[in-house]
């Protein structure tokens, strides 16, 4: 089904998505999204959402299962504290995407904001994944405590393809970036290690999805240089907080 946005309030708008899926939709496609917030927030369901405009902050907040595709860029939040799913978007995303992000996979086909991927973390056999096919500010990975995020850098090729303060309190996790990284970019919790077997299977896996839905070559981007950032400790504070 589809659902005109345009000047709906968000509450509106989400509570016809609701409706829909307890209706037993399984597609809805949102036309004229222009900032409304919230969109899948604590969806539980194998719905595919697909957005043509730009949702506002919070999209897919604590979602847990259903599909959503942006035919556009998105704002600040993406994925915030999200279970599970897919999040696709077809441009950038703002500041905060996958901010404590417990699970699921968010796939960006630009550039992200700062502070992508603050406190993600892992349990059990649920990974968080984000996949950046651009550049990424300041502060990437932030306290990170679990998952991965790739950062492809595909629109700076042969140039710095990461912000400053890069996994700062890192104690978990790891990042893969396909370019060029300096020291002075990183943390003092986070260090850079280089790629052994398990580590290329590991890209393969989460890429080959990634070039399916943007429509590029899986052996051009595991061509380029990619470099392993890791935490040297998993409590980069154990000495200053506890005895």
């Amino acid at each position: 089904m589809r659902i005109d946005a345009k000047g709906l309030h968000y509450k509106i708008l989400n509570e016809q998505i609701r409706e829909a899926i307890a209706a037993g939709e399984k597609e809805i496609i949102l036309d004229n999204v222009n900032g409304q917030r919230y969109i899948g927030a604590g969806l539980k369901s194998d719905v595919n959402i697909k957005i043509f405009g730009v949702p506002g902050n919070d999209l897919a907040i604590f979602m847990d299962g259903p599909t959503i595709t942006v035919h556009g860029n998105g704002q600040d939040g993406i994925g915030n504290t999200m279970n599970s799913g897919k999040v696709v978007i077809h441009g950038d995303a703002g500041d905060i995407t996958g901010y404590s992000m417990r699970g699921g996979r968010i796939f960006i086909e630009g550039s992200v904001g700062y502070r992508t991927g603050i406190h993600m973390k892992s349990y059990k056999e649920s990974c968080p994944v984000i996949i950046v096919g651009g550049c990424a500010q300041n502060f990437l990975g932030e306290y990170m405590a679990g998952g991965l995020i790739v950062v492809l850098g595909l629109e700076n090729e042969g140039s710095e393809v990461i912000g400053g303060y890069v996994g700062t309190g890192m104690h978990g996790g790891a990042m893969y970036i396909r370019g060029r990284v300096d020291e002075h970019q990183l943390g003092k919790e986070v260090k850079i290690v280089g790629l052994e077997g398990g580590d290329i299977k590991i890209l393969e896996e989460h890429l080959k999805e990634y070039c399916c839905i943007f429509n590029l070559h899986l052996d051009d981007l595991l061509n380029g240089e990619f470099l392993k950032l890791i935490p040297y400790t998993h409590r980069p504070y154990g000495k200053i907080y506890a005895y």
